[in-house]
């Protein structure tokens, strides 16, 4: 199982479609906003806690359609599927790899973009809720991608099929944020965010698996 994650690592930084890719798309929404906005810095501070969420969003759905397409295009799936490994924990691995590629480097990276929208509290609950919320982009994502692997050019499909599923993260994620920079109590919105993050790494990969199952036949 370690090989498999350092494997996916390796591949999804000489693939180009790592961390790199997505930390430069979040570079380009936030530095985008206020050109769209104005430079008004009330207004920029009220929206911040929104923009960085939907952009850290929008990154992770870059690689998406990476996590098993490769894989499925050179065989190495079937072998996966045949090896003495559950899919489920194949499944679960290579989302615990685009988390480390795509999640955690946004996750890092927030706090310091958060300045550019003259964000001046909440940074901690910021990183806090991308931690905390990132690993579910991550699993619903690779769900996802079970779901498309085997169809071209599924990535716009996949894309439809993830962003409603991404919702209630974006909003209680948002939520954290926005309270915890203006002093309110941010502990039901927390606690809902980590729910869901638990809920789909308990569930989505045991469907992640059965949608392998199916596209694999």
């Amino acid at each position: 199982m370690i090989r498999l994650f350092l494997r996916d690592l390796t591949l999804a930084v000489r693939a180009g479609g790592g961390f790199g890719l997505g930390l430069a798309f979040f570079l380009i929404v936030v530095v985008l906003v206020p050109f769209g906005v104005g430079p008004e810095s009330q207004t920029l501070r009220i929206i911040a806690p929104g923009v960085l969420w939907v952009g850290a969003l929008l990154a992770c759905l870059l690689s998406l359609d990476r996590i098993f397409q490769l894989d499925f295009e050179d065989g190495s799936l079937d072998l996966l599927a045949t090896a003495p490994i559950p899919l489920e924990a194949v499944a679960a691995m290579k989302a615990a790899a685009h988390w480390m590629t795509t999640g955690l480097p946004l996750t890092l990276a927030a706090p310091v973009l958060a300045i550019l929208l003259n964000m001046e509290s909440g940074f901690g609950w910021l990183t806090l809720s991308l931690a905390l919320g990132t690993p579910a982009l991550s699993m619903i994502g690779a769900f996802g991608a079970a779901l498309t692997v085997g169809l071209k050019r599924g990535g716009l499909l996949l894309s439809l099929l993830v962003l409603p599923l991404y919702v209630p993260t974006l909003i209680f994620g948002a939520e954290v944020v926005r309270r915890g920079a203006e002093g309110l109590a941010v502990g039901t919105p927390l606690a809902l965010l980590a729910g869901i993050t638990l809920g789909t790494l308990a569930l989505l990969p045991f469907a992640a698996a059965a949608a392998l199952r199916v596209n694999l036949r």
